[in-house]
């Protein structure tokens, strides 16, 4: 019997890689990190594109004055939309993957971008129907439904001991691009005034085309990362499945909802311009997106559980304090409490994606599976799962924005909305603890045991 190479073997014009084991060591220095960081690196930047696209109409209305016609409420209605879409697409998106190779669909995906961008770029003026603008809202969908493509293929990339980091940095990259269309958004209303969108959308049109050109050129597909229908019919049936959708609605839900919602309050209920709004609105969205790698550092450390539930009862405080700024009418101490929101909504990203990975090689040794089993095991459920768990936790977005809409329309004040998602963040601690921290006598006794022949058999350190 012969040992198998450990070098990464690549075929099929230079693209394709037939051999993949990142959790063995020699493979994995001998140059699977290399590969894994470089595909890592331009991942990110279409996933970041992506979710200034799917970020769009957020920052679009804050361009959008009278002349639009369009209250509070329909602007509330556009982002719903578009977080709405985005979050379905998600799903065929995560499973894409395996069926096209993550090159190949990464380049259809950041090259679709270009029709919501060219739509918005021709429809973006006064006098445009509602309808209209609800068709394209729903075009810009595509964007957010790139995140659940990317994470899924990096997962496949790296071993389990580095999946908190690079989910982290996948991700927090990707999300980073919320706060950069606000940033870039912020330049164009402060140079050139609100009633030039177009800039904005031919600023993004470039470099759609060129994280395309990019991706197609440095990234690579890989091959033992096969489409499996049988992973996604067990990933439906399985409970933890669902139980992370609910926790990352929690977490992602908030800091893709507040991103697109943030600035529409901050005009509405507290009476600020657009540039003023504007110059706010990207501080929540950047810090939130810089740390998710160090929620995924944490989780590593720490165990993503244990992270998960104490960044829970931190977002029910700041809940609290953004649900008295509220009442009070304090735009200060509102402001405050929703940065410490989006901060937190980074970290608990973070934590909540190393989780899924970490749950399903518990799973793998709870079946008495070792080694590369245990790992092949692990990376089809994980990698299912994700499509499915980022999907609904988008769904968290469409949550936010229709809360709010409905909050506005019935009390002119989002209040009732806050104190919603301030009793969500509690659930979500109780279901973190009961699920995945909670040890009764006889469980932990028997657990006790299993665990010293396999330490991930415990939940805890997921």
């Amino acid at each position: 019997m012969t040992a198998p190479s450990t070098a990464p073997a690549q075929s099929r014009s230079g693209h394709w890689i037939e051999q993949w084991d990142p959790e063995d060591e020699a493979f994995w220095e001998s140059g699977g990190r290399r590969i894994a960081r470089r595909n890592l690196a331009f991942s990110v930047i279409s996933e970041h594109i992506g979710f200034s696209v799917w970020s769009m109409y957020s920052v679009l209305a804050l361009f959008m004055g009278p002349a639009y016609g369009i209250d509070p409420a329909g602007k509330f209605f556009l982002v719903a939309v578009a977080s709405l879409v985005g979050a379905v697409l998600r799903v065929p998106y995560g499973f894409a993957v395996a069926r096209f190779g993550g090159r190949n669909w990464t380049i259809f995906s950041a090259g679709l971008l270009l029709v919501p961008t060219t739509a918005l770029l021709i429809v973006m003026e006064p006098g445009t129907s509602y309808g209209t603008f609800m068709a394209v809202a729903v075009l810009t969908g595509v964007g957010g439904a790139n995140f659940a493509s990317s994470m899924t293929n990096i997962n496949s990339f790296y071993p389990l001991r580095l999946k908190g980091w690079a989910l982290g940095m996948n991700a927090g990259g990707g999300n980073i691009g919320v706060a950069v269309v606000q940033l870039v958004a912020l330049l164009v209303i402060g140079t050139a005034g609100a009633g030039h969108p177009r800039l904005l959308l031919g600023i993004y049109i470039p470099l759609i085309v060129l994280a395309t050109v990019l991706s197609s050129r440095y990234m690579d597909n890989l091959a033992p990362v096969r489409n499996d229908s049988g992973a996604a019919r067990e990933a439906v049936k399985e409970a933890h499945t669902w139980i992370m959708s609910f926790l990352y609605i929690g977490t992602f839900g908030s800091f893709i909802g507040y991103s697109f919602a943030f600035g529409l309050v901050l005009q509405n209920q507290f009476g600020r311009t657009p540039l003023q709004a504007a110059s706010l609105t990207f501080i929540g969205p950047l810090l939130g997106s810089l740390i998710r790698p160090v929620g995924g550092q944490l989780a590593d450390r720490l165990g993503g559980a244990r992270v998960t539930l104490w960044n829970f009862a931190l977002m029910s405080v700041a809940a609290t304090v953004v649900v008295i700024a509220s009442v009070r009418h304090s735009l200060p101490l509102f402001i405050g409490g929703f940065i410490a929101l989006f901060v937190l909504t980074g970290v608990g990203n973070g934590s909540a994606y190393k989780m899924i990975p970490g749950i399903f090689r518990a799973k793998a040794g709870s079946k008495g599976m070792t080694g590369e089993a245990a790992a092949v095991y692990a990376r089809r459920l994980s990698g299912a799962s994700m499509a499915l768990i980022g999907a609904v936790g988008a769904l968290g977005g469409l949550g936010i924005n229709l809360a709010l809409r409905q909050s506005f329309l019935t009390a002119g004040t989002g209040t009732g909305a806050f104190v919603a998602f301030l009793a969500y963040y509690g659930l979500c601690f109780a279901v973190t603890w009961a699920v995945y921290l909670r040890r009764p006598a006889a469980e932990s006794q028997a657990e006790a045991s299993a665990s010293e022949a396999n330490p991930q058999l415990s939940y805890a350190e997921v």
